[in-house]
This record gives structure tokens, sequence and C-alpha cells, in this order.
């Protein structure tokens, strides 16, 4: 009941009806897994590079549903970044504005449910563009795969440590690595992780959202 409070009260605040969609009742089995890179680790200040994202149908995911798509930054990325993000300047020098990128990538994303590996930054760092856009954060319901893999995860005492890192969980779930680290792979990666922990899960389709 109060989650559809909040939901109500953030729908009045959107400022262009174009978006209504994303307060729409999600189509079941249906996801987004998306992944951003970005200028640094703080989604206050922090700009966006890249976006990656898949579409996840059921127990499959679309590649012919993809998303990809680099940004135009305000200013000069740090160079030390880019030992993280592997993103250079020429990269960028053909990105598109940052209101145009996040209008497709919400027309992209519908009103899906989204997956993604430590997405409450990603999420909080779109939502800095979408409620300068359009008046609102991102209103979807998020997945957190890191989460669905600790609470499945055997341990052999209570006490064990569980490895959360992004190769870590891919390893332990005999996931092929598809090399480069870019958002489009991560997100497609992320996908797999999600699907294996989906059909590992006791009881199925039940995800935890945040």
């Amino acid at each position: 009941m109060f989650d559809n409070f909040l939901k109500n009260w953030n729908r009045k605040k959107l400022t262009d009806e174009r978006f209504d969609f994303l307060f729409d009742e999600p189509t079941p089995n249906e996801y987004v897994c998306l992944d951003c890179e970005t200028s640094g680790l703080n989604p206050k200040k922090d700009e966006i590079l890249s976006i990656g994202a898949v579409h996840i149908k059921e127990n499959k995911i679309l590649m012919r549903k993809t998303f990809n798509i680099f940004l135009k930054p305000s200013k000069n990325i740090n160079p030390e970044s880019i030992k993280i993000h592997h993103i250079r300047p020429i990269d960028l020098e053909n990105g598109i504005n940052p209101q145009d990128a996040i209008y497709q990538l919400l027309e992209f994303i519908g009103s899906r449910p989204i997956v993604g590996y430590y997405i409450k930054f990603d999420v909080a760092i779109i939502s800095r563009y979408t409620k300068e856009f359009i008046g609102i954060k991102l209103p979807n319901e998020t997945i957190e795969v890191s989460s669905i893999y600790y609470k499945i995860r055997k341990r052999s005492t209570h006490y064990e440590f569980i490895d959360l890192r992004f190769d870590t969980i891919l390893k332990n779930l005999d996931i092929p690595s598809l090399g480069k680290h870019d958002a489009l792979n991560d997100a497609i990666m992320t996908a797999m992780m999600f699907l294996k922990l989906n059909y590992l899960s006791p009881k199925k389709n039940t995800f935890f959202y945040n």
C-alpha cells in the first residue's frame, strides 16, 4: 500500500506526459538488464559516459533488443578514470547529448523491472538526469543479482565470507566472460547471471526487489 502511495506521488511530479508509460503495470516475465559506465563513483556529481542494456523475456535474452549508447560529457573526463571505464575521449566525440540519450533509454526500458549488478548506483545516477529532464526519479522496480546470489549461495558455515565480485559470481555460475568490460557486455553478462540464478533458485521467478 505504501509503495503504491509513493508511486502515485512520484507520478504527480512527472512534467512530461509522454513518459507516463513508466508507471504502467509491467508485462509479466519481462525485464531490462542495464549497466552504466560513469566518470566517477559519486552519483550526485559524476556523469554517465555510456549505457548498455538488453531485454529479457521469460528465460531468454533478446539479443535483437539491445541498447548501447555513448553520452557527450559536459567536461573533459579525468584521465585517471579512463583506467577504470576504458572509455577514451575519442570514444565520446560522437556521443549524443544526455537529454536525448535518457529519452531513448526510457523508451527502451518502459515500465519493466530493471536488473543489474549494484543496480542502486546505476538507478541513482540515471535518476539525477530523469529528475532534471522529466521531474521524477526512475520509478521502475529493481532486482539486484548480487543479492540473489548471496541468498542462494551454499556456505559451509554460517560465517563463511561470500565473494560478491562480478567476475567471481560469473565464474562460480559457470558463465562465459564476454571479454571487454563495457556497458553492453556487462549488461548481457549480468542478464546471464540473472537467468542462471533464477534456474538455481528453489522458488522460480521469485526475485528480491529493492
